[in-house]
């Protein structure tokens, strides 16, 4: 048959689109600066997110999450592929273990911190694993970073902390191997943003590798 009556097949794409994060967080301030810092960082890996109300978390966050992992699943399979993260701290919020479960039970995954989030920051520059709450969290913070101010705005810049990523990772798994060994595996402090950066951090080599 000639090259006029071959049978015209669409064509298949010749790469996969890079992998999509959502994040779904409640601060309003830390929360996305870092975000933002880490989206400039691993810009091969596509991140969102979306700040929430702080009434109800963690359990609002867990219920938007799998809301939008159940609409994805029934999209095409490229975004079917994407991922979907609860982002939320212990502190005092209720139903802390209840939204982890969910979002366990529906295939979103969880950085989760006790206290707060600004101990993944800490970790960033070394070990810490001092069980203390959220205002004397923020108080180390301020101690490493003077810029930051808990009682104002709580501005950080987050581009130097990029550098330091894997190491936080290394730090946080460390605290997290002492809280297993204690039978007390979401006990404070602890944090498993490391394992939200690692997944980011992974998809964007991936996406940088291929021709």
């Amino acid at each position: 048959m000639g090259k006029w009556g071959r049978k015209l097949q669409r064509s298949k794409a010749s790469r996969e689109p890079r992998k999509r994060f959502t994040l779904f967080c409640e601060g309003k301030n830390t929360e996305p600066a870092y975000f933002r810092a880490l989206k400039t960082k691993y810009r091969n890996a596509l991140i969102d997110w979306e700040i929430l109300p702080a009434e109800g978390v963690p359990l609002t966050i867990a219920q938007n999450a799998v809301a939008r992992k159940r609409a994805q699943k029934k999209k095409n399979l490229f975004e079917a592929n994407d991922e979907v993260w609860a982002v939320f701290d212990r502190d005092i919020h209720p139903n802390y273990n209840q939204a982890v479960s969910m979002c366990a039970a529906h295939g979103v995954g969880v950085a989760r911190t006790d206290p707060c989030f600004e101990l993944w920051l800490i970790l960033h520059f070394r070990d810490f694993d001092a069980p203390i709450d959220r205002h004397a969290i923020q108080t180390e913070l301020a101690k490493i970073c003077p810029e930051y101010d808990p009682d104002k705005s709580k501005n950080l810049d987050c581009k130097k902390l990029m550098e330091s990523v894997l190491d936080a990772e290394q730090r946080a798994e460390r605290q997290l191997s002492l809280r297993e060994r204690e039978n007390n595996a979401f006990g404070c402090p602890s944090t498993t943003v490391g394992a939200l950066t690692q997944a980011i951090r992974t998809a964007a080599e991936k996406a940088r590798s291929k021709p």
